[in-house]
């Protein structure tokens, strides 16, 4: 099944801001439910259940939410195919700031794994993941890290445009043909440290955040000292999925597009995934990141359409 854009589709860029400009789903076939972590936090899912015995767990990317384009497009997918569907959001990613300094970053598997393992609790036979872009890369380290750890419900995943290379998709976004996107992921940051600042006054300074321009100052300054890190390249280096790729078991396709803005060559580690055999990889010539728009097709996109095909073949439901 392989992926042909339409011909105003073959840019990078218009396949990565379209869909979430103009794509319009309706979201009212999912039910929220908030559940505790281990650590007294709190992690908030939306459901979309049928009574079905197998479940998709959907892993959002940097700055999104379990209700984005893309989650929808592929949760009701999924649902009308006979899955139960959860989508899930990042801590202070569902419209409320979570109680923790720490919310999230790319390498923090731990809150997948309580969302698998409560997801498995309600008694599903089958549980498959998909991961969005650093939800990707969340999938790939927790199937890869800790490979004999993975529940044996979980039958395989797909995960699509994974910046598996964190440290130059970092300087990739950091260049000037991708200065709005680094911009507005550092405006949504912005607000989210805004209103955890109220709970924590003393930690967290915004003083000359106007000047932060990239994802190095940022990642020094904040995600590396709230969550553990020396700075932002040891950040970078333990929390890229790259590394783990060979220890993955469980079924893995991964997809991305070589016009993709957000990814280097380094994200396509085709020497890695020879060694890795439980991994499929596809690059595609067009799909930009989190895009693979098929307009003929209706309203669903050709990454619903792989995803669905590909974890339907490993299913005995």
């Amino acid at each position: 099944m392989s992926y042909r854009a339409a011909w105003w589709l073959k840019n990078g860029h218009v396949q990565s801001i379209y869909p979430s400009l103009f794509r319009r789903l309706d979201d009212r076939f999912l039910v929220k439910e908030r559940i505790d972590t281990p650590d007294q936090d709190f992690i908030d899912l939306d459901w979309g259940q049928a009574g079905n015995r197998r479940l998709v767990v959907l892993t959002h990317g940097l700055e999104g939410h379990s209700r984005r384009p893309y989650m929808l497009g592929m949760a009701s997918t999924f649902l009308q195919h006979h899955w139960d569907v959860m989508a899930w959001n990042f801590r202070s990613c569902s419209g409320e700031t979570n109680r923790h300094l720490r919310s999230y970053h790319s390498g923090a598997i731990d809150d997948l794994d309580t969302v698998v393992r409560h997801a498995i609790s309600k008694g599903y036979d089958e549980v498959a993941l998909i991961g969005f872009s650093i939800g990707g890369n969340k999938t790939l380290i927790y199937l890869g890290k800790n490979a004999q750890r993975v529940p044996k419900q979980v039958i395989g995943a797909v995960v699509f445009s994974v910046p598996c290379d964190l440290r130059s998709s970092s300087e990739q976004l950091a260049k000037p043909k991708n200065i709005l996107y680094m911009r507005n992921f550092l405006a949504s940051l912005k607000q989210k440290l805004k209103q955890k600042q109220l709970l924590f006054p003393n930690e967290i300074d915004l003083r000359g955040y106007a000047k932060i321009r990239n994802f190095r100052e940022y990642d020094d300054r904040y995600t590396a000292p709230f969550n553990g890190f020396k700075d932002a390249e040891d950040y970078w280096r333990q929390s890229s999925s790259k590394q783990y790729l060979e220890e993955i078991v469980v079924p893995t396709l991964m997809i991305s597009a070589k016009d993709d803005p957000f990814l280097t060559p380094e994200c396509f580690p085709y020497e890695v995934l020879a060694q890795a055999p439980s991994l499929t990889f596809e690059a595609t010539d067009n799909g930009g990141h989190v895009g693979f728009m098929r307009v003929s097709q209706g309203k669903r996109y050709w990454s619903e359409q792989r995803a669905l095909a590909y974890l339907q073949s490993l299913s005995q439901l």
